[in-house]
């Protein structure tokens, strides 16, 4: 190997600004992003333009800091995953000590100046939504349980509680609402991915649904999370953060998704592998539509509200 085939190997595995990005799972921040955002403006209690944005900046910071610290934990795995590889750790353009840095530097500095910046129940909630983020889901469930999702798609489901914080400074059972129907979102969104993804967890030895118990009990539990979870969005559409726009859009939504559920439970193997998980890389593409879907009609009725045209008056 020649110098300059040696540098050039090693300027291809230099870390570029998109690699520190990447470290922040930016898709995933953009959920986080959002969901805060309609948890802040669907609260009761105005908040000033410049106070909702910067708190809006650094949920987004303590976000990007759990992906940092996921991949951080994750590294080994991800460099297993045939969809994880070529992350920045695993394709050896950054450092785990470099991520593990970053990660924490941006938690504490999200958490911090949130606190400053509106009050402390929300940079708490944020706080709280990176701790189990990072020690109870990545840490401690994903390795240990096929219940890894179920109950690690709570750190998910914080933001736009934090979001409704930022604006009351508390808790209510519309900011519960909103979590719980991401939470419920979840495992149905994730066992879909699962289900065309399987030989990945079986490579990594992650105890995901799919792996411990199979497929066709993976197809049932979607099955029946799908059916809970639209009886909660179709019902969410007669609360204070719900209305007509929201109801319209909650009832198309979930007659897709549980004809989407349905036709992944009638299948089988065979016909699964003939087709390559068309049906079940459908829904999951429909699930990621289904919830930006949704909290975009609450979007809509609270902007609504503030015009007194929203909700059910």
């Amino acid at each position: 190997m020649t110098d300059t085939s040696i540098d050039n190997h090693a300027y291809e595995n230099e870390a570029r600004f998109g690699d520190y990005f990447a470290l922040l799972k930016p898709r995933v921040m953009s959920l986080v992003v959002f969901t805060a955002f309609v948890g802040l403006l669907a609260a009761p209690v105005p908040v000033h333009p410049f106070i909702g944005f910067v708190s809006i900046l650094f949920i987004a910071i303590g976000g990007g800091a759990s992906g940092a610290l996921n991949m951080w934990w994750d590294a080994d795995i991800d460099a297993v995953m045939k969809r994880t590889r070529n992350r920045p750790i695993p394709a050896g353009r950054v450092s785990g000590d470099t991520a593990l840095a970053i990660g924490v530097a941006l938690a504490a500095f999200g958490v911090i100046f949130l606190g400053l910046a509106s009050n402390w129940v929300a940079a708490g909630l944020l706080a709280f939504t990176i701790f189990f983020y990072v020690v109870i889901y990545s840490i401690w469930l994903k390795r240990w349980t096929p219940q890894n999702i179920v109950i690690g798609g709570a750190a998910g489901a914080f933001p736009p509680m934090i979001g409704w914080a930022v604006a009351t400074g508390g808790i209510a059972p519309e900011s519960i609402l909103m979590f719980t129907l991401i939470f419920m979102w979840t495992p149905p969104h994730f066992w879909a991915l699962a289900l065309f993804m399987r030989s990945d967890y079986d490579d990594a030895g992650v105890p995901m649904l799919t792996v411990t118990h199979g497929r066709r009990a993976t197809r049932n539990h979607i099955l029946g999370y799908t059916i809970l979870l639209a009886a909660l969005a179709i019902g969410t559409g007669f609360t204070s953060v719900g209305g007509p726009v929201y109801l319209a859009v909650a009832v198309v939504l979930n007659a897709l998704f549980l004809k989407g559920a349905v036709d992944i439970w009638r299948r089988d193997e065979d016909m699964s592998e003939a087709d390559n998980f068309a049906a079940e890389r459908k829904f999951f593409k429909l699930s990621l539509l289904y919830l930006f879907a949704h909290f975009g009609a609450i979007l809509v009725e609270a902007g609504l509200t503030r015009f007194g045209l929203g909700g059910w008056a």
